[in-house]
């Protein structure tokens, strides 16, 4: 690549960061004693927690020539490869007089060797940021030429708090008791309900344009051409029927068959591969069966979608399913996903189904979306009755969209509380 050209894309790109109006994410502060990798979905916000250590770092007085900041999305680097590295930092010398101590690499994954790179730049003590969109990126592979140098830290859209800040809406301890506060705080709470969390989608009049755009950047790049798929209708017709299938468990050969009734012959090798990709680009979350054998472990598995906008360009009324994906996300947020999630679970067996396990706190989940039915009210209550004679639980609780009160059975209290009010304690 021109090193001119360099030059002018790292002059444009400071531009971009210094200029660039963001908002804090506290949980994605970092210390300044430890290298990053920054994964998640396309638009999730990654570049925004770049940014906000790029101003930390000028707010301390740390000048732009220790600083250097490149987004290897910008069609100019469409040139670029592995044996341009070692121009940046020349170029960056050139420009500023000295090499760059804070190397900040954006969507670095769509340079090949770029983990060879920011090894060297591990040890020879620089300090690196960087980000990508798949999951790939933290391979046993990569993290094994990386050899520990850097911590990764999941990045996912807005939570609801986070989202109601963007919006310039504030929640404390008496909003609740202010009827006009609330009734914004819920017309907030719809709307993240429906639209989800990308941080972009925010200060838009139309988000569904944006987010049917980002669904297509992320299957067709980063899962179909990224792998070589052709097949792009059949990809496409698996994702749609696993976004209608959000709330239950789904097996491969059953994805297969319903693949193959719609015209799309396919094996069940194939789906297998198809969904690993979709995982890889974030665009689902995997969760498993607790009680299951280790074979039906992997194979039949429950899968979320990062944002409930993208989920919610497939479902027609699909309330219920837009609030129990809400839920999953927030416990990942809370108590971790990866590819071999032990942390979160759903639990099936016996008959039942809890809709989500998390062991290390003893507590089972269901979500409702109203128990105002009686039947409704009976089923979540026998499951959550049923679970503590075969797992331990110190707490059961039923997220709703607005319900908030508790009952009691031989094992203790049943707590029901609204998903928002979970969402902003």
């Amino acid at each position: 690549m021109d090193k001119e050209l360099l030059k002018s894309v790292l002059k444009d790109q400071k531009n971009d960061v210094l200029n660039y109006q963001i908002m804090p994410r506290p949980a994605y502060q970092t210390g300044d004693d430890m290298n990053y990798v920054f994964v998640g979905v396309r638009r999730a916000g990654k570049s925004y927690v770049l940014y906000q250590h790029i101003r930390n770092l000028i707010e301390q007085h740390i000048p732009w020539s220790e600083i250097l900041y490149l987004d290897f999305e910008d069609n100019r680097f469409d040139t670029f490869n592995s044996e341009d590295f070692n121009k940046l930092i020349e170029c960056h010398i050139e420009m500023y007089g000295q090499e760059p101590h804070y190397i900040f690499l954006d969507e670095v994954q769509n340079i090949s060797s770029w983990e060879k790179f920011v090894r060297r730049l591990a040890d020879t003590k620089h300090r690196v940021y960087i980000t990508g969109s798949n999951a790939k990126m933290l391979s046993s592979e990569f993290l094994t030429i990386l050899g520990g140098r850097y911590l990764e830290k999941d990045v996912y859209p807005y939570d609801f708090r986070e989202y109601i800040s963007a919006k310039g809406l504030t929640y404390n301890a008496l909003t609740r008791y202010d009827t006009k506060d609330m009734s914004i705080i819920r017309k907030a709470y719809n709307d993240y309900l429906h639209e989800g969390g990308l941080p972009e989608t925010l200060p838009l009049d139309v988000k569904r344009a944006y987010l049917n755009s980002t669904f297509q950047k992320i299957y067709l790049s980063d899962i179909a051409s990224r792998n070589n798929i052709s097949n792009i209708p059949a990809l496409r017709l698996m994702i749609k029927k696993m976004a209608e299938s959000v709330r239950q468990p789904i097996s491969y050969n059953r994805l297969a068959n319903i693949l193959s009734t719609l015209g799309e012959k396919m094996s069940t090798s194939t789906i297998v591969s198809y969904v690993n990709h979709t995982e890889d680009a974030w665009l689902v979350l995997r969760l498993r069966n607790i009680a299951a054998a280790l074979s039906e472990k992997e194979s039949v598995c429950k899968y979320y979608f990062v944002d409930n906008g993208i989920l919610n360009l497939f479902l027609l009324s699909g309330e219920t399913a837009l609030l129990e994906n809400m839920v999953a996300l927030q416990l990942f947020r809370l108590f971790g996903h990866d590819k071999d999630n032990d942390t979160v679970f759903f639990y099936n067996s016996n008959g039942y189904e809890v809709d989500f396990y998390i062991p290390e706190q003893k507590w089972a989940i269901q979500v409702c979306y109203s128990l105002h039915n009686d039947d409704t009210l009976k089923r979540e209550m026998t499951a959550l009755a049923k679970l503590p004679k075969v797992m331990e639980c110190e707490r059961r609780t039923i997220f709703t969209l607005d319900e908030d009160t508790f009952f009691q059975d031989d094992f203790g209290t049943i707590e029901v509380i609204p998903v928002w009010k979970w969402l902003l304690s």
